[in-house]
């Protein structure tokens, strides 16, 4: 945003924050959808600290304390990084219990062959040369079977073995564990075992004298996949559940300062849920998400069909595809090398960020980056870090991309001189160059992975870059844009000035909503015939979903009526492994709204995959009803400036300074983002610099600056 300041007195009337890695971001928008945003050094023991001093640097452009408006504050929303960095470091809480059917005490060391390899770049998957089994999250011996046997019908086959249950029980009670994972074959079907070893395990507590969670599978995850249920289950209390104190204690922080809304938190499928609701693995990945929504709101806003969602962090390159505006959502995704069936917007990430650590390899003599990250300690060049390893950012500060005085602001200052020195002694003079080529080859070392793993999702579709346009965000997007971009000829690349913030504006965009969701197994015929039972089944199922969706908002204060409810489905041709979810005409389902089902389906499926590969002659198998429940919430709205001339005026100007691109040295102009005006065109070798984030200009590219203060970057 622009630095001009405004007047005291405007209403604050939504939060969202992001706090991720390294950085944590605040987005705050008035009464008017207009918008501010700040930045500070994310604190990972108290992470309210973070979040205060980003808000305060992002009120003080407007010259307000949150005192002065907190009270006319409607929605608050977070978005965070912890449980999935507890997860990925293996940091979490391992003292917990689980019991399974017995003879599937090894599920979850065993996993599935899938997890063995579907986190391994493309050539570790072609060539088998380092599939390996994730580390188990719990001992094996807090692990316990118990005898009974529900069939995939939901018919009992062996009944439940109490004795052995109250045994079992006693067991891992006496071990001290602080909660008790239930997850039984077969029980999305049929709850009645799950539900009565819950039952057994109270009064075992009760003669005990303790009391710990038992979560169920059937309440916490009703979905086909037993490794992936039983995962979910596990990571949940591992790495979810630990953030709910800290999540508790942001939101009463706020209260303290006295905002009324309650803190929601962004989830895996798009929406946000109040921290205190039982079932926290759908945060884990709030952060990512958070940009993808963002990115929706910008296709929408400028009616882009086809947009590639890129988002450059300290530690991951995370990127998304919208076809036809459509955000797919899929099922099964891997987090931390575990298979997982929650509802996730379809993401996809590696490891790629600006913190990742370079290093020279001894025995392929070449550079290597990753997987370990600087995170918010930035690098060598931050002297307080304690690192002794070049990162990204210190090649970055070397090649004269980055102001060495203006990092976040000039709050942490960077020595450009130790950088250097590191990078000539640990990259240059084992590889026998001089530091600047190598610094610049780390960078296209980085960038080229980022480009060919945006290649190949976009490819894998059967599509081109050249029907997609690409919007670049996070702190290192638009340093990194030109790099990763080179050669792919999208329609467009869009930078919002807010880019360092953008993962939080897209917290700001989601609806507050409740996604329940439970496998079934229904047919709809090549003609579109529903059998009248078949309709009933999904109609009780909905509304079973909507009274617990309902009883959601409750617990938080809202009026259930405010709700919108949306059910829809997911389903696929017969024999298909992929399913698509399309929305439901209504929740009071007739026979003769299968046809309208279908045809949505036949639709979507064509606009995704073209048309040679539908298959309505098949039939229709619908593998889960979904219900969703949305509050209205404030939105932002884009900002819009009348558009001035081509040529920045004289006081956005910081003068010339050189940047290393290619081979050799070009003289660069350098500009202040938030005093450049809309219709600005600036020619490339140019840096434009703001507090939170920089936007590199290379030879031979140019940026125009559009009235929503978007940039849009072409290749002259």
């Amino acid at each position: 945003m622009s630095k001009a300041k405004v007047n005291k007195g405007y209403s604050i009337k939504a939060i969202a924050l992001d706090t991720g890695g390294t950085l944590s971001d605040s987005f705050i928008i008035d009464e008017e959808g207009r918008f501010t945003v700040g930045k500070a050094q994310t604190t990972p023991q108290d992470e309210s600290v973070g979040i205060f001093n980003s808000m305060g640097d992002a009120l003080g452009q407007w010259n307000m304390k949150l005192e002065e408006s907190a009270t006319s504050v409607e929605a608050l929303v977070y978005s965070g990084t912890a449980m999935i960095n507890r997860l990925l470091e293996r940091k979490g809480n391992s003292n917990i219990g689980v019991i399974v059917n017995a003879g599937f005490e090894d599920l979850h060391r065993l996993g599935r062959a899938l997890q063995c390899w579907v986190w391994l770049d493309y050539a570790g998957r072609l060539h088998a040369r380092e599939h390996e089994h994730p580390k188990p999250l719990i001992p094996r011996r807090q692990i316990k079977g118990v005898r009974g046997r529900i069939n995939f019908w939901g018919e009992q086959l062996i009944p439940l073995y109490e004795n052995n249950v109250r045994k079992t029980v006693e067991e891992l009670l006496d071990m001290g564990v602080e909660s008790i994972c239930v997850c039984l074959l077969c029980s999305y079907m049929n709850p009645m075992h799950e539900k009565r070893v819950r039952e057994i395990a109270e009064e075992v507590m009760a003669k005990k004298g303790k009391k710990i969670p038992i979560v169920l599978s059937c309440e916490h995850n009703p979905v086909r996949g037993e490794t992936p249920r039983l995962n979910s289950l596990i990571i949940e209390q591992y790495a979810a559940e630990p953030s709910r104190k800290q999540l508790i204690r942001i939101a009463e922080h706020f209260r303290e300062k006295g905002v009324p809304a309650p803190l929601r938190v962004m989830t895996s499928y798009g929406g946000t849920i109040s921290p205190q609701h039982k079932q926290l693995i759908t945060i884990l990945m709030s952060g990512p998400i958070g940009g993808v929504i963002g990115s929706k709101f910008i296709s929408e806003k400028y009616g882009i069909k086809n947009l590639v969602s890129s988002d450059v962090g300290g530690t991951s390159f995370d990127v998304a595809l919208m076809m036809e505006k459509y955000v797919p959502t899929k099922w099964e995704s891997s987090i931390g090398r575990f298979i997982l069936n929650i509802p996730m917007l379809a993401l996809d990430s590696i490891g790629a960020g600006t913190g990742m650590y370079v290093r020279y390899n001894k025995i392929s003599e070449n550079l290597e980056f990753g997987p370990e990250s600087a995170g918010y300690r930035i690098g060598v060049c931050n002297e307080k870090s304690g690192i002794e390893t070049v990162t990204m950012t210190d090649c970055s500060l070397i090649l004269g991309y980055l102001n060495p005085n203006y990092f976040l602001g000039g709050k942490i200052p960077l020595n450009k001189e130790r950088a250097y020195q590191y990078i000539e002694e640990q990259l240059a003079e084992p590889l026998k160059a001089d530091p600047y080529s190598t610094a610049r080859g780390s960078l296209d070392l980085i960038e080229i992975n980022m480009k060919n793993h945006l290649n190949g999702m976009i490819q894998g579709l059967g599509f081109r870059p050249e029907n997609y346009a690409l919007i670049s965000f996070g702190g290192a997007g638009p340093l990194h844009v030109a790099g990763y971009s080179r050669e792919l000829n999208f329609q467009d690349i869009l930078i919002p000035e807010w880019a360092a913030a953008f993962s939080a504006f897209g917290c700001a965009c989601a609806d507050h909503s409740y996604r329940h969701e439970k496998t079934m197994d229904l047919i709809i015929t090549p003609d579109g015939g529903m059998n009248p039972i078949v309709a009933m089944m999904l109609n009780a199922t909905w509304a079973d979903l909507k009274q617990s969706i309902a009883q959601e908002f409750q617990k938080e204060g809202r009026d259930p009526s405010e709700m919108v409810f949306k059910p829809s489905v997911r389903l696929e041709y017969l024999g298909m492994l992929d399913d698509l979810e399309v929305q439901s005409p209504s929740d009071n389902l007739q026979p003769d709204d299968a046809w309208t089902i279908a045809r949505r389906y036949d639709e979507l499926f064509e606009e995704i995959f073209r048309r040679g590969t539908k298959s309505p002659e098949l039939g229709y198998h619908i593998t889960k009803a979904v219900a969703t429940g949305v509050v209205p919430v404030p939105k932002p709205q884009l900002p819009e400036h009348e558009l001035s001339g081509k040529e920045p005026e004289e006081e956005a100007s910081k003068g010339h300074r050189d940047i290393f691109w290619g081979t050799g040295w070009h003289q660069a102009s350098i500009w202040e983002m938030g005093l450049l005006k809309s219709g600005n065109v600036i020619d490339g070798p140019a840096v434009i610099e703001a507090p939170a984030t920089t936007l590199l200009v290379p030879p031979g590219f140019t940026v125009t600056l559009d009235k929503h203060r978007i940039f849009h970057m072409e290749v002259a």
